[in-house]
């Protein structure tokens, strides 16, 4: 006994008081909401392993699901260090598949578990030519992505259109013809003999509710349960746990709704939100003492999804910095993409020079066509990478295959003819339209990379316009380009073992690095355009959160003003808090500090119509999104413009020296009614509180224009 209380005190050792609280919760349904960087990992092998040593239970009896295989193999060598054998620690799928194999025999009269295949593209492919759709490859892993959705959330075949529908699909074909593939799919599938990944667990969840003898020995070996990343579950996986757990509720469920980022794949956080509704037992604890990152990547995560909105907000959580002060994170806008590139591989070159591993250095973006700016300039600047989750641009089979047809319209192009006309001809030719991105996730991934070719034109015309010294200009022709694109497909070519890290936002999840480029953070991209729901627009902001929380010690968030050199201007991405003005030349951000040298707090502005973060200087003045439905007091409006002549007039200056036309607006929005609620509003100092906000507060109050002006002249 007295063994397993030192044992059990090693186990609690070093745990703060909330991840005590979860590891030490009783038996029964335990909830634990943890915040980036707070432990959640620590907590959960922790409290096996606090369960075990006490002898609450017998490791065999636990199975720990996760999403991916590093997980569990992370959570297995933790418990090993804790000295707790013997825990199954598993994906969902992994579990499921042991699980049939073991029962195969009597599931299957005596025949093995069916093979189950990788890739559903091909079956996907032969479904649609028996029901006369011409699907390419594309088209059929866009295809084969939404019968993934709707197996996963439970949806069958002749329920697709409409739950599609419901859900804000956009398919790649017509819902029905859709359905048509997804039926004709499960008969190919099924007389190929073999089953997918939904099925393992659809068949795993059928095993143990239609067979009783299977449930129940599976039952007697799992008794209690842990789920990690609970916010990703989806219905299937929400299916098979409560098949596992047969009614009982010794189940630990650990997750976070602000890194929600997966709800296309049918992923819903749901599950999580209703965890205390469904049990009402149950034990909730909030992990919210962030080990990661410093407190100032920490302050800004909090005021980038303080913003958030809908049923999801109200689980998210305020996180604490732990780590000691760091650099503020930077925020900078360049003027095009091209040189917001190159100013992040100079950075990224000088870190590596200084002493930073280029292993902990990460470059994120919100799609992966977005890589080919950044693997070109760091190739240029000497820097290796890694690109995660995707192939580099030049490797991609819709970029050779362009590059060939480029190669090849050198034939029947003039040489006079306009570069980038010459480029979209020959995109066309292999069914890329300028306007017409499709519907369906890989198949606009490929178009976005073929646009790139484009966007890549436009900058060789732009580069081909300013001569060396000493040297004319020369036309940008589509065979100098052909070679402009094979110099920089060799650059990128070079292998590497060690390099900074190129991924989407969506492949950084559960990463972490040093030093982490937040980049083309700009409205159209990040939230993209497709984002055009509430929900999908939530789903960008907790995307941009994921992104910020990747980072350790340094952070830099970047946008450029335009995609191209010379080409149209785009705002910055509505989630970020505001720009400081230095920041907007691609400058660094000033300290924010008074003269006294303590900090000064940036307030956050946020809408009062939909909550997004307020960016340029005129919407932070009205309190309002632009685009936003006004609130404006009319009559006051008139009033106060009224007297702002009469002032002017009686000063001898500008009326707009006295208050602009937006301070009139936001005036006549806000009605303020003290002295701190009119000093809130932007372009309202100290100076023009002195003079004029004694007689503004009585103006809105109904005072006679006459009275206040004389008020004010005297």
């Amino acid at each position: 006994m007295a063994q397993s209380s030192t044992t059990a005190g090693r186990v609690l050792a070093g745990l703060d008081d909330e991840q005590r609280a979860a590891v030490t919760a009783p038996a029964g349904p335990v909830c634990i909401l943890a915040g980036a960087g707070t432990g959640k990992t620590r907590a959960i092998t922790h409290r096996i392993a606090h369960r075990a040593v006490t002898g609450e239970v017998r490791p065999q009896h636990v199975l720990a699901v996760t999403f991916t295989a590093r997980a569990a193999a992370e959570m297995r060598a933790r418990l090993a260090q804790l000295g707790v054998q013997g825990v199954q620690a598993r994906t969902f799928h992994a579990a499921a598949l042991r699980q049939l194999r073991y029962f195969a025999p009597r599931l299957f009269s005596g025949r093995e578990l069916p093979e189950v295949i990788n890739s559903k593209a091909r079956l996907v492919g032969l479904a649609a030519a028996k029901v006369g759709l011409r699907a390419d490859r594309t088209t059929a892993r866009d295809l084969a992505s939404e019968i993934e959705w709707a197996k996963s959330s439970m949806v069958e075949p002749g329920e697709y259109p409409v739950a599609a529908a419901k859900a804000n699909r956009e398919t790649p074909v017509d819902p029905a013809r859709v359905a048509e593939v997804f039926a004709a799919y499960e008969r190919v599938k099924r007389s190929s003999g073999v089953i997918d990944f939904e099925d393992l667990l659809r068949s795993a969840v059928w095993a143990m509710e239609e067979h009783a003898d299977v449930g129940e020995q599976i039952r007697s070996q799992y008794r209690h349960f842990v789920v990690d990343e609970y916010q990703d579950v989806n219905p299937v996986q929400q299916r098979l746990l409560e098949a596992w757990l047969g009614g009982r509720d010794d189940l630990t469920v650990v997750g976070d709704a602000s890194q929600t980022i997966y709800s296309f794949t049918g992923a819903t956080s749901s599950y999580l939100v209703d965890f205390p509704k469904r049990y009402r037992d149950a034990t909730v604890v909030r992990l919210v003492r962030d080990y990661r990152s410093t407190p100032q990547v920490v302050g800004l995560a909090n005021a980038v999804i303080s913003q958030a909105r809908g049923d999801l907000a109200g689980l998210r959580l305020e996180l604490v910095g732990q780590r000691p002060t760091g650099p503020e994170p930077e925020l900078k806008v360049f003027p095009d993409e091209p040189a917001e590139a190159a100013a992040v591989a100079k950075r990224c070159a000088e870190m590596i020079a200084a002493g930073t591993p280029a292993s902990e250095i990460a470059v994120l973006f919100r799609t992966n066509a977005q890589s080919q700016s950044y693997e070109e300039a760091l190739a240029e600047a000497g820097v290796p990478v890694v690109v995660r989750g995707a192939e580099r641009f030049f490797e991609r089979g819709e970029v050779r295959a362009a590059m060939v047809a480029l190669r090849a319209a050198t034939r029947t192009t003039p040489p006079d003819a306009p570069l980038r006309e010459s480029v979209v001809a020959a995109l066309e030719a292999v069914g890329w339209r300028p306007d017409a991105p499709p519907p369906g996730g890989n198949a606009r991934e490929q178009w976005e990379a073929l646009a790139a070719l484009v966007n890549l034109a436009e900058e060789y015309v732009t580069a081909a316009a300013i001569p060396l010294p000493g040297a004319q200009a020369a036309p940008a022709t589509l065979d100098g380009f052909n070679e402009e694109l094979a110099r920089r497909a060799a650059l990128q070519h070079v292998p590497t073992v060690e390099g900074v890290t190129l991924a989407s936002l969506h492949a950084a999840k559960g990463l972490e690095w040093d030093a982490v480029f937040l980049v083309g953070l700009a409205e159209g991209t990040l939230p993209t355009t497709y984002a055009k729901t509430p929900e999908a627009v939530e789903e960008e902001r907790r995307l941009l959160y994921v992104g910020i929380t990747r980072a350790r010690q340094w952070l830099w968030l970047s946008y450029g003003g335009s995609r191209s050199p010379g080409g149209r201007h785009r705002r910055p991405c509505r989630f970020l808090p505001n720009l400081d003005p230095d920041a907007r030349r691609g400058a660094p951000t000033r300290p924010s500090q008074k003269s006294d040298g303590t900090r000064r707090r940036v307030a956050v502005v946020s809408c009062r119509v939909c909550g997004a973060t307020l960016v340029s200087g005129s919407d932070r003045k009205l309190g309002r999104c632009s685009t936003c439905p006004s609130t404006m007091d009319e009559e006051l409006f008139e009033r106060l413009r009224e007297w702002r002549i009469r002032v002017a007039a009686e000063q001898k200056v500008p009326a707009y020296v006295v208050f602009t036309d937006a301070t009139l607006t936001a005036l006549a929005e806000r009605r303020p009614e003290r002295m701190e609620e009119l000093a809130g509003i932007a372009g309202i100092g100290p100076r023009k509180l002195g003079l004029y906000g004694e007689a503004v507060l009585a103006l809105i109050d109904g005072a006679d224009i006459d009275d206040l002006v004389q008020e004010n002249l005297g």
